[in-house]
């Protein structure tokens, strides 16, 4: 019973959770311990709880019952410098655009989870991870100089993640883990509605979709390992409504949209008592991205997207200062899936390198972790033509970057 209701309090606090402005937008912010070197050891170290979202064979590394819970705040900022612009034609056109700059238009967002492993045999583990492995969001003013192209973005995903692991041997491990997900969105901006007439409109839509993750851990001895998992597409299928402002109407859309898949390959080594260093390369599946189309009545609603697949290379360390205490550090690259002539003001972000920091401290059976990390975002140019007459030319770009601080706490049973 304790263990259910634990796992209702997770899913109840992800359901209340922002999302962040990221790389794309996918989140890796799952481990704190991990924020802590930059997520450098994500498939390898299994540390902790949190293996089972990065590869769930590292389970089989853990012993009795252990539960994590973190939670991380995400600060981005995204702030636009407008060069030019114009009305839509379908409104007259021909003149520029009226409207500010948008204000800050990156959302601060509280991102928790949730993981829970226990030992079923000598070689066997298994456990669940709740989490938000997806999410964005960003607002402008309702009526700032973009307000055709986008006013309020946001994507949430609660993402049930239960898992096993078996050891078959002193080296191998594999794990394998299936995922129900859960996706809402919510897009609005100003609408041509006719020739001469606007009205700001909210989209709103949501659905399930499925998939799965597995990985393998090679152990070549106590102070080496290397681990390598996959985590599937899903695709969704939302159902939602569109509110229309100016006459109080609303009508029902459809919306498909595939979230990506990703792999990674992470090396974990042990140099001495003190010291650990590690090392990780991530691949995402970006290029399934290619436009989001809404379904109208009447009509069809389409952005071209054309997003391409991306890569991230992290490198960290430990520092066990005692037995209690451990510091980390970790730098990584992560390169931005969005071609610069496809940026839209919803997800205006580029290249990310981070700096991350990090400290933990043990008593006994719990363990408490807490990480920081600056995210440095190269600027973000925007330069959209209007091919539908419907939205107006935008160009300008966007000063970006993103602070995480986060905590966690682990429990061993």
């Amino acid at each position: 019973m304790k263990t259910r209701m634990t796992l209702l309090l997770a899913v109840v606090a992800l359901s209340l959770s922002g999302q962040a402005y990221a790389a794309g937008f996918a989140l890796i912010e799952q481990s704190v311990k991990g924020l802590g070197t930059a997520y450098s050891g994500g498939a390898a170290v299994a540390e902790d709880a949190t293996t089972i979202f990065f590869n769930p064979a590292g389970m089989s590394r853990l012993e009795g019952t252990q539960a994590t819970a973190g939670l991380h705040v995400i600060m981005p900022s995204a702030k636009f410098t407008q060069t030019s612009s114009s009305v839509p034609v379908a409104l007259g056109g021909g003149i520029p655009q009226s409207g500010g700059d948008g204000g800050e238009g990156g959302e601060v967002a509280v991102v928790p989870n949730f993981y829970f492993s226990a030992k079923a045999g000598a070689n066997c583990n298994y456990g669940i991870g709740v989490n938000t492995p997806f999410g964005m969001a960003t607002e402008y003013d309702e009526n700032w100089v973009g307000r055709f192209h986008g006013i309020e973005s946001n994507l949430m995903t609660i993402n049930i993640n239960p898992s096993a692991s078996y050891k078959i041997n002193d080296n191998l491990s594999l794990g394998f883990g299936f995922s129900a997900q859960y996706l809402d969105v919510t897009l609005s901006q100003e609408s041509v509605l006719g020739a001469g007439v606007s009205s700001y409109t909210e989209m709103t839509g949501d659905s399930w979709g499925y998939g799965y993750n597995f990985g393998a851990l090679y152990e070549f001895n106590d102070d080496t390992r290397v681990g390598a998992s996959y985590r599937s597409s899903v695709f969704h299928s939302l159902e939602g409504d569109m509110d229309i402002r100016l006459s109080g109407s609303s009508v029902p859309i459809t919306a498909k949209i595939t979230l990506p898949a990703s792999a990674q390959v992470s090396v974990y080594h042990r140099i001495n008592d003190k010291f650990d260093v590690m090392a990780d390369v991530m691949w995402t599946d970006w290029s399934v991205f290619e436009d989001l189309t809404v379904q109208l009545p009447t009509s069809t609603n389409v952005t071209e997207e054309n997003w391409k697949d991306n890569m991230r290379y992290s490198l960290g360390g430990t520092y066990h200062a005692s037995e209690a205490l451990t510091l980390r550090a970790g730098v990584a690259f992560d390169e931005t899936p969005i071609p610069d002539n496809y940026r839209t003001p919803r997800i205006p972000g580029n290249d990310r390198t981070w700096v991350a920091f990090g400290a933990g401290y043990t008593f006994e059976s719990m363990s408490f972790d807490f990480g920081y990390a600056h995210l440095f975002v190269a600027d973000g140019t925007i330069n959209l033509v209007d091919t539908t007459n419907t939205r107006g030319d935008l160009s300008g770009s966007f000063d970006n970057s993103v602070d995480i601080i986060s905590a966690e706490m682990s429990y061993k049973f």
